[in-house]
């Protein structure tokens, strides 16, 4: 018996320990059948996840449970993809919902405007924007992937060597069309980079695994998101099949000082382990509000660890204050672990904006400034 009282507390405090999200009120352009979806930085932002699907009760009302969180939670609805997700009245684009105090047990109800509807994309690469390959071979991961490439203005004209940008998320990188939520715009800063010092760089843009990023960016297991770290491999392929590849096909600087790695959130994450476990391939770093909360304690464990010689790799960090709260604690932290590892404080910028935000239109605004430290 007391082992049965046991267990029915346990089950209690487990039922009770939760968030409620609950949508009271739908616009009248939302369909019968709509299946709806917390998008959220507890999921790496993905627009359709069955495990944060509302499902629909007898009263009308959508309902999720959430375990309660540690940290704020940012998060937006939709109806299983970003072309159509919760806007306001008009149909404009609307600031992520932010659930303050995640630890408390409550009930949150919530009331939706309008949702978007997919818009006209147009293609914006720049001429010197190609796709390198439909279908890369990445025998590490037993799959393929899309690998688009810049080249600098002046390549056709010159003989000269230039160095190496790598970055992840390539679907964002140069082109609207193809972008989850506006692109960077790599090309056309670099090109305008160009005019104004004469300074480029080649970049190399490797489209994410859509459903397989969370695994592919990083390199450790997650029993939350119930993803399986295969970051290590996909490191791999950058550093033994990738970028042999560019240096043989193309007018290359090969050294690491001249080997850029370059990505947002999972993507920032990733590009610091890679330039923690390949510093003599991948000299630079550019992390741009990095996710580092997805596998913190193995990061920070990994780096402690590892001997690895870090003392002329150089780290860019961008985050910004409108981000979940723990992005900028992190990237601190993380800056000590760095200066520990010998990394000369000169190597390491740290740059936390007041008004930056977990978007593409933030990074593509802060990557010519990073871009100019790097390659001065």
């Amino acid at each position: 018996m007391k082992n049965l009282a046991l267990i029915f507390s346990l089950f209690f405090i487990t039922i009770q320990s939760q968030i409620t999200l609950r949508i009271t009120k739908l616009p009248q352009n939302t369909e019968d059948k709509a299946k709806l979806y917390l998008a959220s930085n507890l999921n790496g932002w993905k627009a359709e996840d069955s495990q944060f699907e509302f499902k629909k009760n007898s009263d009308g009302f959508y309902t999720l449970l959430i375990p309660n969180q540690a940290q704020k939670i940012e998060y937006k609805i939709t109806k299983g993809s970003w072309d159509f997700s919760e806007t306001d009245e008009k149909g404009n684009g609307i600031q992520n919902r932010i659930l303050e105090n995640p630890e408390k047990i409550q009930t949150v109800e919530l009331e939706i405007k309008n949702w978007s509807s997919p818009k006209e994309k147009k293609h914006t690469t720049t001429s010197n924007v190609k796709i390198l390959s439909e279908k890369f071979n990445i025998p590490q991961l037993k799959t393929t992937r899309k690998i688009w490439i810049y080249l600098p203005p002046d390549y056709e004209t010159s003989k000269k060597k230039y160095p190496v940008i790598y970055m992840h998320d390539g679907q964002n990188l140069f082109d609207e069309f193809t972008s989850f939520s506006g692109e960077w715009s790599v090309d056309e800063t670099l090109d305008e980079l160009y005019k104004e010092t004469g300074k480029s760089a080649i970049v190399i843009g490797i489209d994410n695994g859509g459903d397989k990023r969370l695994t592919e960016y990083s390199p450790w297991n997650n029993s939350k998101y119930k993803t399986t770290g295969e970051g290590d491999l996909y490191v791999e392929f950058l550093a033994k099949t990738l970028k042999p590849y560019i240096d043989k096909t193309y007018r290359t600087e090969k050294q690491a000082s001249k080997t850029l790695i370059i990505g947002s959130s999972m993507g920032g994450l990733i590009s610091l382990f890679a330039s923690a476990k390949y510093p003599t391939v991948f000299g630079k770093a550019g992390i741009f509000s990095p996710a580092f909360w997805f596998a913190s304690k193995d990061l920070n464990k990994y780096l402690n660890v590892n001997q690895n010689n870090l003392k002329n790799s150089k780290f860019y960090f961008v985050a910004g204050k409108n981000e979940d709260e723990t992005v900028a604690p992190e990237i601190k932290n993380m800056e000590k672990l760095l200066l520990k590892k010998s990394v000369p404080e000169k190597n390491i910028v740290v740059k936390i904006d007041e008004d930056g935000s977990h978007t593409e239109a933030y990074w593509k605004r802060e990557l010519k400034a990073s871009l100019l430290w790097f390659l001065d």
